[in-house]
C-alpha cells in the first residue's frame, strides 16, 4: 500500500460497534496501541470489518493536533497518543512534528508559531490527538 497519508498503521480490528449510520472500529496496531475510527456502517460492511480481521488506519498529518501537559481525559477526541517529540522540521510557515510513542511514530503538521508557543523540541513530551472521524480504515484485497 502506498498513500500520501503520513500516518499509516497496520494492525488488527479488535472491536466493531455497529450503528445504524456509523460504526465505531477499534484497531490495535502492530506497535500495540489502539486507534478508534468512526466510519459509515456501509463502509464497515463492504470491508468485512470484524474482530480479528487485519486492517490499516490512515491519518493525514494535517488532522493531528499536538498538545503538551494534557491528559487523555481532558479532551473529547478518542485518539490521544502520549510520547516524545523525535523530530521538528521547520518550513516557511508550518512545521512537521514527529512524536514517538513506543515503536510508533505520528506526524503532525502545525504552524511554526505553535511549535514555538508549545516549546516543541526533540526529547520534549507531547501528545498527538486526532478525532475518530479523521481516521480512514482500509483492508488489503
Amino acid at each position: 500500500m502506498r498513500t500520501s497519508a503520513r500516518n499509516q498503521f497496520a494492525g488488527e480490528v479488535v472491536e466493531v460497534k455497529r450503528g445504524v449510520v456509523n460504526d465505531e472500529v477499534t484497531l490495535r496496531t502492530q506497535d500495540g496501541f489502539e486507534i478508534v475510527a468512526i466510519i459509515t456502517h456501509g463502509s464497515a460492511a463492504s470491508l468485512g470489518l470484524a474482530a480479528g480481521k487485519p486492517a490499516f488506519a490512515l491519518i493525514k498529518a494535517s488532522s493531528v493536533i499536538v498538545m503538551v501537559d494534557v491528559a487523555k481525559n481532558q479532551v473529547s477526541a478518542r485518539n490521544c497518543v502520549a510520547g516524545t517529540v523525535s523530530a521538528v522540521t521547520k518550513g516557511a510557515v508550518n512545521s512537521e512534528v514527529t512524536i514517538t510513542a513506543g515503536g510508533a511514530q505520528i506526524a503532525a503538521i502545525i504552524t511554526n508559531e505553535s511549535v514555538e508557543r508549545l516549546g516543541l523540541a526533540n526529547g520534549k513530551p507531547a501528545t498527538a490527538i486526532f478525532k475518530a472521524s479523521s481516521v480512514i480504515i482500509g483492508v488489503d484485497q
